[in-house]
């Protein structure tokens, strides 16, 4: 069993495997057990199931503390894994709250029903997990061998959110995506569902054959991994300039993203009472980019008063959104 104690970046492989059972048991329960009758998710379930996985979120947290206290973790760039987790899962979570609307005009887009809607999401996860390792371990390295990648982060986030601060929002228009003409170009696509499924074979239009076709429930899984990927530019160098661990970055977004998929059905029915937050989101991520400088140029910023700072603003951007659109509905127009 020593293979078991092979440092993987930084960490033993038995830590990454227990991380990564965990993902999958949770998946498995979701697909396999809560949603198998693909029936459609309302709002109380909705938060019901996100209160479940922000509950396994903590747990996690807990955990780090645990291990990190009792010196079994050892992050490798000498941070607290505690407070760079929780503050690294907030930031993912409220930077999730923001394609809430993205993937619902993608869903919208290709007349995909509720009931099959949360299965899309769940197989999603499978692509974001591969897809933000890649990002992280480009990341990581990056920023190991040119310390100065920590100024650009803290540059680009800066800049990020000065532009959503002052920089009006444009209409999103999912017809323009460049994965729905890239999978149009290069797979066939039917014009119909198929219930759940992804591809189905039936007789081409040309030559009669039966081929395999994908279907339009396929083409808005591919669209939202797309998505997501976009959105992961902000959030993998705002978590990388709270720590530089890989693991303690990687858990952090996984766990974020695992609750977003069983917090979209009531974000989606609730979205516009959260229409001021991402000015709130847009302090949080000046706030880090310049404390990204501070780190470089001066030394650490404490992990605690960044986690309270970061809390503080987020529950302040909340409050003021709820309290701003006490009397609003899905249809009143805001203004900003």
């Amino acid at each position: 069993m020593d293979f078991l104690f092979i440092e993987v970046i930084s960490k033993p492989l038995w830590l990454w495997l227990l991380f990564m059972g965990i993902v999958v048991a949770l998946m498995v329960f979701d697909l396999g057990l809560l949603h198998k009758d693909n029936h459609e998710i309302g709002v109380a379930e909705s938060l019901k199931l996100s209160a479940f996985y922000i509950t396994i979120a903590i747990l996690f947290g807990g955990y780090i503390w645990w291990a990190w206290s009792s010196g079994t973790l050892v992050t490798s760039d000498g941070t607290n894994p505690v407070a760079s987790y929780f503050q690294g899962y907030i930031i993912e979570k409220v930077l999730s709250i923001d394609n809430v609307f993205v993937i619902s005009l993608i869903f919208s887009y290709f007349a995909i029903p509720r009931q099959y809607q949360y299965r899309a999401l769940v197989w999603g996860i499978i692509g974001v997990i591969i897809l933000r390792g890649i990002m992280i371990a480009i990341g990581a390295e990056l920023v190991s061998n040119y310390s100065w990648m920590t100024l650009v982060f803290a540059a680009f986030l800066a800049f990020t959110g000065i532009k959503m601060l002052v920089v009006k929002e444009g209409d999103t228009d999912v017809s323009k995506n460049p994965m729905v003409k890239l999978v149009s170009r290069f797979m066939n696509v039917t014009k119909d569902l198929h219930g759940q499924k992804f591809f189905v074979r039936q007789p081409h239009p040309v030559t009669n054959k039966k081929v395999l076709f994908a279907t339009p429930l396929f083409v808005a899984l591919v669209v939202i991994n797309f998505a997501d990927v976009i959105f992961a530019v902000d959030s993998v160098p705002a978590i990388f300039l709270i720590t530089t661990d890989t693991f303690v970055v990687y858990t952090a977004n996984i766990m974020a993203i695992l609750g977003l998929r069983a917090l979209y059905f009531a974000l989606a029915a609730l979205v516009y009472r959260f229409h001021y937050l991402k000015y709130a989101l847009a302090l949080v991520l000046v706030f880090i980019g310049l404390k990204g400088f501070y780190s470089f140029f001066l030394g650490k910023f404490d992990p605690y008063l960044s986690l309270a700072i970061t809390i503080g603003i987020i529950a302040g951007g909340i409050f003021y959104s709820l309290w701003k659109t006490r009397n609003a509905t899905a249809d009143t127009p805001h203004s900003t």
